[in-house]
């Protein structure tokens, strides 16, 4: 029964180069395709921890963060204008949100009626909408993080950046394929 699918790169669970060995007894073959089935479970599960460990630290330390700086700002600047800068900054934010929000929705509109796929025109309006979502949060550090991206030359930089990671992980030969052996 050779194993069809490449496994993860990352757990050394089973190998397309690699046939399962074939067995006189159906015993050791179910024990060792238990084992295998066993690898692809753990390392499943520590996708799933290490993912929710970025998502707690995401939810945690951000905040965190953008409160111990609020309050550094609040004591320097005193609370009026702390306040003022976290509305002025939103509001701010929005119109440069709505302004490059219609430009790239008036671009896409463009380039579909020319029969061009406004693949560009997409992802820059994805990345809008993440920089508004960015403002809508209160803080100094998201309020920086969301006009760099809502600014056309840092949404530029962020893009590149996003693209090279895309294509890494869809590189030819790193896709990989999780299967079920029965």
């Amino acid at each position: 029964c050779p194993v069809q699918n490449r496994a993860p790169s990352t757990a050394p669970v089973a190998d397309a180069s690699m046939p399962l060995p074939s067995y006189r007894h159906n015993a050791q073959k179910a024990f060792h395709l238990d084992i295998v089935r066993q690898g692809a479970y753990i390392q499943k599960l520590g996708e799933k921890t290490s993912m929710f460990l970025r998502l707690l630290l995401l939810f945690t330390i951000v905040p965190v963060c953008e409160l111990a700086l609020l309050i550094e700002v609040g004591q320097r600047l005193g609370v009026v204008p702390t306040i003022a800068l976290v509305l002025g900054t939103g509001a701010l934010g929005a119109a440069l949100a709505r302004r490059e929000g219609t430009q790239a929705l008036h671009r896409l509109r463009t380039n579909m009626s020319q029969g061009k796929f406004p693949g560009e025109e997409i992802f820059d309006g994805v990345l809008i909408l993440a920089g508004g979502l960015l403002l809508l949060t209160p803080g100094l550090l998201t309020d920086l993080l969301g006009f760099s991206v809502l600014v056309p030359f840092g949404r530029r930089l962020i893009k590149g950046y996003l693209k090279a990671a895309i294509a890494q992980r869809l590189r030819p030969g790193s896709v990989d394929t999780h299967y079920t052996v029965h």
